[in-house]
């Protein structure tokens, strides 16, 4: 069966689970699945401790933390229950921005960041003003790069989280600004693939993930709904977002191609769900069964 057979829209039919076998016991990502706190942040609020407690009895092992360095009570408490704390999203301006008014200098968000035991940082998002023009991708990769040899020297691997807009052409030759970060970043830059926003983004995940082979350090695993328009650069609408199984992506070729090109985490999240707990168990309940 060659890549291009695994079509990312097809139904879970086309997919024999004993073909493929990507989750077996022994699978290290499904023994050490992690969970982007993102998708309970309501949650966390409203009840931190219950919370974590929830995220260790469905099963993750892991957890990815966000707005750091802020939330340093979650990882607290995500360490207090058992759960690994190895990456986090971070104040991404202290790299994509560095000059601005007021923006911690990266160098302190390394110590922090080391100090708690994180071996990855990853910058999470980008605004308007930095993703205008291909120019204004290539300002960011330069960024970038240097903010990963700091990060280098510090024992952290530093990495960009996709979403759909970088997959936007941005000229007449069809080129994006995630082309401009294939083509810029350094070998000490990586990317976090999400796989959801690469779907949204009208391209492939695994022959994204093999192309890239090596360059990809985590993966975000979340699925989008069946029969959603793509590509849709901006303005997903909340409902997309699905349960693993439930949607259009097919995830164990996906995990397969994590293991054959070198990832080193795979993190489920789901960014809009009206019962969150529900559905990061039932996330977890389904790579555990395949």
């Amino acid at each position: 069966m060659n890549r291009r057979s695994f079509c990312i829209f097809a139904g879970s039919s086309l997919f024999p689970l004993a073909s493929l076998r990507a989750l077996e016991a022994d699978n290290r990502y499904r023994q050490n699945i992690g969970i982007q706190l993102y998708t309970l942040r309501n949650q966390l609020k409203a009840d931190l401790k219950g919370t974590i407690k929830a995220v260790a009895n469905a099963g993750y092992k892991q957890v990815e933390s966000y707005g750091y360095p802020g939330k340093l009570d979650v990882i607290a408490a995500a360490k207090d229950a058992g759960l690994a704390v190895n990456s986090s999203h971070f104040e991404w301006n202290s790299v994509v921005n560095p000059t601005d008014d007021g923006v911690e200098p990266f160098e302190k968000i390394l110590e922090k960041a080391k100090a708690a035991g994180l071996s990855h940082l990853v910058v999470p998002y980008l605004t308007e003003r930095n993703r205008g023009s291909l120019d204004d991708y290539k300002q960011v990769a330069e960024n970038c790069n240097k903010g990963a040899a700091l990060a280098k020297e510090a024992g952290i691997q530093l990495a960009y989280h996709n979403h759909a807009f970088e997959f936007e052409p941005k000229n007449d030759e069809g080129r994006s600004g995630f082309d401009v970060f294939v083509d810029e970043f350094s070998e000490d830059m990586k990317f976090e693939l999400d796989v959801f926003w690469v779907v949204a983004g009208g391209k492939d995940p695994i022959s994204l993930i093999s192309e890239l082979n090596g360059r990809v350090s985590q993966l975000h695993l979340k699925d989008l709904k069946k029969g959603q328009a793509v590509p849709a650069y901006n303005n997903i609408p909340k409902d997309a977002f699905e349960e693993l199984g439930d949607g259009s992506i097919a995830m164990e070729p996906i995990i397969k191609a994590a293991g054959d090109t070198g990832v080193s985490i795979c993190h489920i999240e789901q960014d809009h769900s009206p019962n969150p707990i529900a559905s990061i168990k039932q996330s977890i309940n389904y790579l555990q069964k395949l």
